[in-house]
């Protein structure tokens, strides 16, 4: 029995005891639920964007289950949250010599064949240390990337056999980047999308940071699914011509809705402690979305990161969506998630 075997079964056996709490089916159907999104998988317990992490998000009972989709060089969608390989495998260890000019190993350069030779890895910062202490050890366990394509037979499996409908929600990663690379990212996704049976009625939220990408994949590529423009902070350079100080305006809102379906702010854009006095102040967001008939779903809830404004998980989560009115959260802890919303 082979050590990628056994972790597999390890994780799988741990998810399904773990308890779920609320009937999650019920937030695909009724709009007064808030939907819980599994980040990344439940990437608090299991290296992020594992098949392993996605079958431990769906037996904790995530409503939706999150994809970042980018390209292989043979143009296979793969998923991985960066474009890069360096935080999440071992890439310099198998290939070395293969970094570019910056020192990054970038997924791009490498095959499908490539990419599966590595090995995923807890996430790490620059030093090689993991990135957030106390959860899933950095070390080589046997796990590997991921296609787009096998993520979603995975999930349509589990969808199958246990009888209870997860959906699923892409990431378009840094659509622009790819251009320049000569490849189409969008295309290739919705494609594949397309290929697995997901239509236009299907528990389906495509997301992206970059407006142009979501304007496109609506009016040029024709995508009838559910579009969510992501909102994150200038200073970020996350999307080339993306203005989010602008798109966060009523008048910004009312444009994004021209095209897509909701907005995902960063948790700090509709929750903040500007006064720092270690209350929770709700900003306009959320009101100006729904105003302008747009659904809410803010990143990052994390119960092992908490901002300074929440003494506890359950009161962040109280906080977003009691006080500010949020329509779903991303969290890399989605028992813990649906467990407070149940209280």
């Amino acid at each position: 029995m082979s050590l990628r075997f056994r972790i597999s079964c390890l994780v799988l056996a741990a998810a399904a005891v773990a308890p779920v709490l609320a009937l999650p089916d019920a937030a695909l159907s009724d709009p007064g639920k808030a939907l819980v999104i599994a980040h990344r998988g439940a990437s608090g317990y299991v290296p992020e964007h594992s098949l392993p992490a996605k079958a431990m998000a769906h037996a904790m009972g995530a409503d939706y289950i999150e994809q970042d989709v980018v390209l292989s060089k043979d143009g296979v969608p793969v998923v991985l949250h960066d474009i890069t390989l360096d935080a999440t495998t071992n890439a310099a260890e198998v290939f070395p010599g293969r970094a570019r000019a910056d020192g990054m190993f970038y997924a791009i350069d490498f095959t499908l064949a490539e990419l599966k030779q590595l090995q995923l890895l807890e996430r790490g910062n620059k030093k090689g240390e993991a990135a957030f202490k106390g959860r899933f050890p950095r070390e080589k366990t046997g796990l590997t990337i991921p296609t787009l394509a096998e993520e979603l037979a995975f999930i349509k499996g589990m969808n199958t056999s246990t009888g209870r409908v997860a959906g699923i929600y892409p990431e378009l990663k840094s659509p622009a980047f790819h251009r320049t690379e000569g490849k189409d990212l969008a295309a290739a996704v919705l494609a594949t999308l397309a290929e697995a049976g997901y239509g236009p009625e299907d528990p389906v939220f495509l997301q992206s940071f970059d407006f142009n990408e979501i304007k496109r994949v609506r009016t040029e590529l024709g995508y009838k699914g559910k579009l969510v423009q992501l909102i994150g902070e200038n200073a970020w350079n996350m999307a080339p011509g993306t203005d989010y100080d602008a798109l966060r305006k009523p008048d910004g809102l009312k444009q994004i809705a021209t095209v897509a379906n909701g907005i995902g702010p960063s948790l700090t854009q509709v929750l903040t402690d500007e006064n720092k006095d270690g209350v929770a102040e709700i900003t306009s967001l959320v009101a100006d979305a729904k105003a302008a008939g747009l659904e809410v779903h803010p990143y990052t809830f994390r119960a092992d990161r908490l901002p300074p404004f929440a003494a506890s998980f359950d009161e962040l989560i109280k906080l977003a969506v009691e006080k500010a009115g949020v329509d779903g959260v991303f969290t890399d802890q989605p028992d813990k998630a649906r467990a407070a919303m149940a209280r």
